[in-house]
C-alpha cells in the first residue's frame, strides 16, 4: 500500500494505492475510493529483503602466548564509483531536484529525488539502503521511464 501526497490547482489530495491487479487499480483520494482503470498494467516494485548477517560462534580460546603488536589496518576503500543497485525511473518525467549526494548514506524509503510527470510532483524513493555511489541527473534533465537516475551500493 502506498501513499502519495499531490498539490493539483492548488489543492492537495492524498492518494493511497491499495490494490493493482492488472489493468484496475483500487485507490483511496482524501479517504474516498475509487477503482481506476490503467492504460497498461503496473509492475509492482519490489524491494530486496533484508537479512542479518551470519555470525560465527567463538572459537575456544588458545592457551596464552605472547603477543606481537599488529599492524596497522587499512580503512576499507569505498565502493567504486557507479557500483551498486540502480534507482530507475519509475515514470517518465522531468527531475525537480536531487535530495542526495555521491557518498551520502540512504535508507529504504528515503527520498532521493523528486520527479514530475503529468504536473505532479512525485518523490522517488530510495529501495535500497547503502550509499550513492552515483547520480546520473541533475535537476532539469527528462529521464523515460526505466531510466536509470542514480546507482545505491
Amino acid at each position: 500500500m502506498n501513499k502519495y501526497q499531490y498539490k493539483v490547482k492548488g489543492v492537495d489530495y492524498e492518494v493511497e494505492i491499495a490494490e493493482v491487479e492488472g489493468n484496475v487499480a483500487k485507490v483511496n483520494v482524501n479517504g474516498i475510493p475509487f477503482e481506476v482503470e490503467l492504460q497498461r498494467p503496473i509492475n509492482a516494485a519490489k524491494h530486496p529483503t533484508m537479512t542479518a548477517p551470519r555470525v560465527q560462534a567463538p572459537q575456544p580460546a588458545a592457551p596464552a602466548a605472547p603477543v606481537a603488536p599488529a599492524a596497522p589496518v587499512a580503512a576499507a576503500p569505498a565502493a567504486p564509483a557507479g557500483a551498486g543497485a540502480p534507482l530507475k525511473a519509475p515514470l517518465p518525467g522531468t527531475v525537480t531536484d536531487v535530495k542526495v549526494q555521491v557518498g551520502q548514506k540512504v535508507g529504504i524509503g528515503d527520498v532521493v529525488m523528486v520527479l514530475e510527470a503529468m504536473k505532479m510532483q512525485n518523490n522517488i524513493e530510495s529501495e535500497y539502503a547503502g550509499t550513492v555511489t552515483s547520480i546520473h541527473v541533475k535537476a532539469g534533465d527528462t529521464v523515460m521511464e526505466g531510466a536509470v537516475m542514480m546507482t545505491i551500493g
